[in-house]
């Protein structure tokens, strides 16, 4: 069973709207999601998501345990980690690649736990948030994926995941989620 964790900045509510409705109702992994939101971001997108996923979605609480089969969001203000015990945690450390939450920071916490049991998926953005991340994530074992630069509203993000960290498979959001749905069971 794998965990998914997803980052996205500008243009990525766009991506995920269209990316976690394909995924089937049947995934059994925990879906963990880091976009750059401003305030009250969180709330907004998990009541948005809600309505158009067929899987349960929810602010990730501290230390409440990562669930299976939900979809958790990052509240916006704090980074998230995943600690060992599968549990979150939120820290108010310094900014990472001018962002509070940083998908580095998640993606990295999440790959020292998870390991080969982990997929990486970046989606659009205007910054070079995630690339590091997903370069420890398959470093660790898991697998990178990546929205096509192509398709995303802001291609700075998948640029530099794939420039920095390389990536296991790089394709439009649809691609992907069929991905996830019928190849990593």
């Amino acid at each position: 069973m794998i965990t998914l964790v997803i980052g996205g900045s500008a243009g990525g509510t766009v991506a995920l709207r269209r990316f976690l409705p394909r995924l089937s109702s049947q995934f059994d992994g925990a879906i963990i999601v880091m976009s750059h939101l401003g305030p009250g971001g969180g709330d907004l997108l998990v009541n948005g998501l809600r309505n158009i996923c067929g899987l349960p979605v929810r602010l990730a609480m501290e230390r409440e345990p990562v669930e299976r089969g939900v979809i958790h969001i990052a509240p916006e203000g704090y980074h998230l980690l995943i600690e060992y015990s599968r549990r979150f945690s939120y820290s108010v450390d310094e900014r990472v690649s001018f962002s509070r939450p940083s998908i580095d920071v998640l993606f990295a916490s999440a790959a020292r736990v998870y390991r080969k049991e982990l997929v990486g998926l970046v989606l659009s953005g205007a910054n070079a948030d995630g690339a590091e991340g997903l370069r420890i994530i398959r470093r660790l074992g898991g697998k990178a994926l990546v929205q096509d630069p192509r398709e995303a509203e802001m291609q700075a993000m998948p640029l530099a995941a794939v420039s920095h960290a390389g990536c296991d498979l790089c394709a439009p959001v649809a691609t992907l989620a069929d991905y996830i749905n019928n190849d990593m069971d």
